[in-house]
């Protein structure tokens, strides 16, 4: 008893056939985003996170190239109120880490974070949260959810 309850809300179930699909399904939670918003991302490894990360850019920052962030841990697109934060948290392995990288500063943005499975003490309270699953080759099952705790 007296524990957390969440809320979530289901915006999109869909079955991605392909590259071009999943980077359709960012773009259809674009339009929904602002700064100061936060999606979570989880998928295993080639599921297709930055694919969806694609699309999203296409309509927040549609001259910007990109690139997973695995390396440099956050690639930033765009500028303003159309600044795209686009974070990997798979090396992170602490609150010292995401200190580091100054993470808390990124509110002013639409940050999008792959691997959040590594940083569910540092997720926020409202947040959207994208599922990514495979379901065969090139098919994947794209949960998003709108989740208050």
């Amino acid at each position: 008893m007296g524990g957390k309850k969440e809320k979530r809300t289901c915006i999109y179930n869909i079955l991605s056939h392909g590259q071009g699909q999943t980077e359709s399904a960012g773009m259809m939670l674009a339009v929904r985003l602002k700064p100061g918003d936060f999606v979570a991302m989880y998928g295993d490894l080639g599921a297709g996170k930055t694919s969806f990360v694609r699309g999203v850019a296409r309509i927040i920052a549609p001259d910007c190239f990109v690139s997973s962030p695995t390396y440099t841990i956050v690639n930033e697109y765009g500028e303003g109120s159309g600044r795209l934060c686009h974070f990997d948290m798979y090396r992170i392995d602490g609150e010292d880490d995401l200190e580091s990288i100054g993470f808390s500063d990124y509110t002013d943005c639409i940050v999008i974070a792959e691997w959040c499975e590594k940083i569910p003490f540092a997720l926020p309270r409202k947040r959207y949260e994208v599922h990514i699953s495979r379901v065969a080759d090139d098919d994947r099952m794209i949960l998003i959810e709108y989740v208050e705790s």
